[in-house]
């Protein structure tokens, strides 16, 4: 398989595992009463049937990050950079999904007042684990 195409490989996996972690943060902070502190009303499960398209959607947007890596001469700062595109899915989540797919108003305000804080921090963590299991598949 060319190199090119193991990156590819390679980041969307990482995103996959991204999208994991991100989800478990968020299941974390429901089940300890965390999110319920901040005054956001959202629970998130980790039943297999509601993970599935969390991870798949993890996987599409790990193929963004795979923009800023696919130059040999790129490959350095990994977890920066998937921070970098990390905001790009927390603002399509803030001025997208949450306002026109699931009418919970713009970021989600209808959740919370600190729910788009929330989405940009669980899309940081996604980021972060995204880039640390690209750098970590990918190797030397």
């Amino acid at each position: 398989m060319p190199k090119t195409s193991t990156l590819f490989a390679v980041c969307f996996v990482s995103g996959l595992l991204g999208a994991l972690f991100s989800s478990l943060f968020l299941w974390l902070g429901s089940e300890w009463g965390i999110i319920r502190i901040l005054g956001i009303n959202l629970s998130r499960s980790i039943a297999l049937p509601a993970l599935y398209p969390l991870m798949f959607a993890g996987g599409l947007w790990g193929l963004l990050f795979f923009v800023s890596v696919a130059s040999p001469r790129s490959r350095r700062f990994w977890i920066r950079k998937s921070l970098w595109v990390a905001l790009i899915p927390a603002l399509v989540d803030i001025a997208y999904i949450y306002p026109q797919v699931q009418n919970q108003g713009i970021g989600g305000i209808n959740l919370g007042i600190l729910m788009p804080g929330l989405i940009i921090l669980s899309w940081l963590v996604w980021g972060f684990f995204t880039g640390f299991f690209a750098r970590l598949l990918w190797g030397r």
